[in-house]
């Protein structure tokens, strides 16, 4: 980093990680900056979900670094994660608590007293065109009206990186775009940097960066065009389908090497 200048928003530097003998992320490497939107787009297998617990700790990195906003995620964890909201691919509200109540328990874990969660929960719930539900019990929601609270949610703290792990899973396409949409507005009007799982291409944006990751290995990262335009291809769909063809068939001739 330059000095005067901010730090990567996320940078991760050859990461790898394995589950026994089953390489899950192979020499990891990408970084994104202060109130970029970027995708993380692959198949379902192909390491989003891992690269995601690392980022979090949930997973200790024992190769590489990962560091949020300047902070190693190893060597210093409270700063690191201190900079993170995320949303997990399974829901982890509680169903039995108010709105309100899960935002303000969610508040307490971070240290934030009572009253000034509530009036943050307030503020997110506004933005979210939800006030009138912060009484309702969770299990009344709709499925994209859980995830707009957890979102919320995820922002109550005032992160300036929030992380996504296919957000839109099971939803119709009105609650998706309501999603897309909203998540867009907070990269463009709170400058918060988004990393946003998926393996759904029409998620992507057209000012996206996408970083292609394909069973375990980046195989593409950059401006959404620019990406397209580094394969020849006419959109993100076609260039997506001959990286991980391609991909593929590499993998599978190294495979045949060795076997020979």
């Amino acid at each position: 980093m330059l000095e005067g200048h901010e730090p990567l928003a996320l940078e991760i530097d050859s990461v790898s990680h394995a589950f026994g003998a089953r390489k899950a992320l192979d020499n990891v490497s990408c970084a994104i900056a202060p109130s970029r939107h970027c995708v993380l787009l692959g198949l379902n297998g192909a390491g989003k979900t891992t690269l995601f617990s690392l980022i979090t700790r949930l997973y200790n990195n024992t190769s590489g670094g990962i560091r949020v906003f300047g902070h190693d995620v190893r060597r210093q964890p409270q700063q690191a994660l201190r900079q993170l909201g995320v949303v997990f691919q399974q829901r982890t509200l509680d169903l039995d608590l108010s709105v309100m109540q899960n935002l303000i328990y969610h508040g307490a874990l971070h240290g934030i007293a009572p009253a000034r969660a509530k009036r943050r929960a307030e503020e997110e719930l506004e933005r979210l065109g939800m006030t009138d539900r912060a009484g309702d019990k969770v299990r009344k929601l709709s499925g994209g009206q859980m995830r707009r609270v957890e979102i919320a949610r995820a922002l109550l703290h005032g992160p300036r990186l929030l992380l996504l792990d296919e957000p839109t899973v099971g939803l119709d396409i009105d609650a998706r775009q309501s999603i897309v949409d909203h998540v867009q507005r907070l990269c463009r009007d709170e400058r918060l940097a988004v990393l946003w799982a998926t393996h759904l291409i029409d998620e992507v944006l057209p000012q996206s960066q996408v970083i292609v990751l394909h069973r375990g290995r980046v195989l593409a990262d950059g401006p959404r065009d620019q990406v397209v335009a580094e394969v020849d291809a006419n959109d993100i769909r076609e260039t997506f389908l001959r990286l991980t063809r391609d991909g593929d068939s590499k993998r599978g001739a190294k495979d045949g090497d060795r076997a020979a």
